[in-house]
């Protein structure tokens, strides 16, 4: 049997790194829109910080055209020396390790291996022991910049921290907001005003036609988490199967079971078919174990492995007082991207009785781009329930709370209204809210002044709020000071 020679591998080599030749990177991929992550990963890379950077995000997240729209900026402006990519699954590179890529690198781009280089190794989890060799290369090449990524989000976030502290930064690409959809589909400006807020001063968002904001709010539930789907009309037309098999066979089947030795591959896809399908319900280790015959502490292991994959979200609950509980018997469990359920299930329509759940469910994947994430609980009660508590981590105390509603009922009938008033009565929280299909308003319930606001707007807003580039970088600069 013959290696795979180095001539091939060299031709291989050049043949992804164009630019080597003073080629253009991939021009359809270069001019696609950017993701206002873009400039925070930017400067990150950029920054005089010793560190490896590790893209994390779920697949289909965009990571790797990112990347490539990085390099198309970096080998033009040759700001960090000259630039090195390499898709490690390829099969043409089979066995090589990472020396030899540098070694490759030096030779068929001579440059000076001590100055200033950007390395980028895509689909890094099929190299064995990536993260002891990747440390090794940062300690001893200080001037080059390296960045990875891959498919196996899971495998590189938990090897990224056990292996690399100290070398490793984690940037997270979570799946599109609401904003981000209406801004790569050209539909921002037509569907949304930006003012300034007379009483605060600031910049604010107003909808200028609710209705049509509501059937793109539909159209992002699902299909608009994967910047593929919304570029591609040929994935969105075939998205069962361009999307929800590629979840399923290669996190599902493949990703995790590797990383993890998940014997039963098929419980653990029951499993996850089980929670896809009851997004935002309220759920118990007991529950699912009584139901499924799975043990509990397997059930919490599949879990922490969807969790740790970026495919769902866990939030715990307090009481009625925005009181946590010692130990918690009940959660409710949330896709991190609400299309997934339509890639698994099929779209919702804007009356399907599903559409309140993966309303909830599309608000929460707003919040995921927030620091706030891990403040928000959801509320429950004997005769109650409010979904989105915040409790200010610094005080242990509530600040605001919110229900999520897909109608324009609690505008019409205050009773819609009374769990939230009741948990303003018993928990002290003043500033309460709650969404609507199309209505905006403020109602009094028990002496308890309500803000009502359509959903859409509040989805697009706080994805807007969350995903600029100043907002972006400035969490990066308070993470990493």
């Amino acid at each position: 049997m013959l290696p795979i020679s180095r001539e091939d591998i060299s031709v291989r080599l050049r043949a992804d790194n164009p630019w080597w030749d003073n080629a253009r990177p991939d021009a359809a991929l270069a001019e696609l829109p950017k993701r206002a992550y873009y400039s925070p990963l930017r400067s990150l890379i950029a920054g005089r910080v010793r560190r490896a950077v590790v893209l994390l995000g779920s697949r289909r997240v965009g990571k790797t055209t990112l990347l490539l729209q990085l390099i198309a900026d970096f080998a033009a402006t040759s700001e960090l020396g000259p630039v090195l990519f390499a898709s490690v699954d390829t099969p043409t590179y089979t066995g090589m390790s990472l020396s030899q890529f540098l070694d490759l690198f030096a030779t068929e781009c001579p440059h000076d291996t001590a100055g200033p280089r950007l390395v980028i190794f895509d689909e890094i989890q099929y190299f064995k022991n990536w993260e002891k060799h990747l440390k090794d290369l940062v300690d001893h090449l200080p001037l080059t910049r390296f960045v990875v990524s891959g498919s196996a989000t899971a495998a590189l976030k938990r090897r990224s921290e056990e292996s690399g502290a100290g070398r490793f930064t984690d940037f997270v690409l979570p799946p599109l907001t609401f904003a981000e959809f209406l801004t790569f589909t050209q539909r921002d400006d037509a569907l949304i005003a930006h003012v300034i807020d007379s009483q605060t001063g600031r910049p604010d968002v107003v909808a200028r036609d609710i209705d049509k904001l509501n059937d793109a709010f539909v159209e992002y539930v699902n299909f608009g988490g994967y910047p593929e789907a919304v570029f591609n009309p040929a994935i969105r037309s075939d998205f069962q199967r361009f999307v929800g098999r590629d979840i399923v066979q290669k996190v599902l089947m493949h990703d995790l079971p590797s990383l993890y030795g998940i014997a039963d591959i098929q419980e653990l896809n029951r499993l996850f078919t089980t929670l896809a399908y009851n997004t935002g319900q309220e759920i118990s280790l007991e529950g699912l174990s009584k139901n499924s015959g799975i043990t509990k502490p397997t059930i919490s292991r599949y879990l922490d492995y969807l969790e740790a994959a970026f495919l769902i979200v866990r939030m715990n609950r307090v009481d009625e007082r925005a009181q946590g509980f010692k130990r918690q018997r009940h959660f409710k469990v949330y896709l991190t991207n609400p299309s997934m359920r339509a890639a698994l299930f099929g779209p919702v329509t804007t009356d399907h009785p599903s559409m309140g759940a993966m309303a909830e469910t599309a608000t929460l994947a707003q919040w995921l781009h927030s620091s706030n994430l891990s403040a928000l609980h959801y509320a429950r009660w004997d005769g109650g329930e409010v979904d989105v508590v915040h409790i200010e981590p610094a005080l242990n105390r509530p600040t605001w709370a919110y229900d999520v509603k897909w109608t324009d009922r609690p505008a019409e009938d205050y009773r819609e209204l009374a769990g939230i008033a009741e948990f303003a009565g018993k928990s002290g929280i003043t500033t309460l809210g709650c969404s609507t299909l199309t209505k905006s308003s403020t109602s009094v319930v028990a002496g308890r002044s309500i803000k009502l606001f359509p959903l859409s707007h509040h989805c697009y807003r706080i994805g807007w709020l969350n995903v600029t580039e100043a907002n972006l970088s400035k969490r990066l600069e308070q993470a990493f000071s």
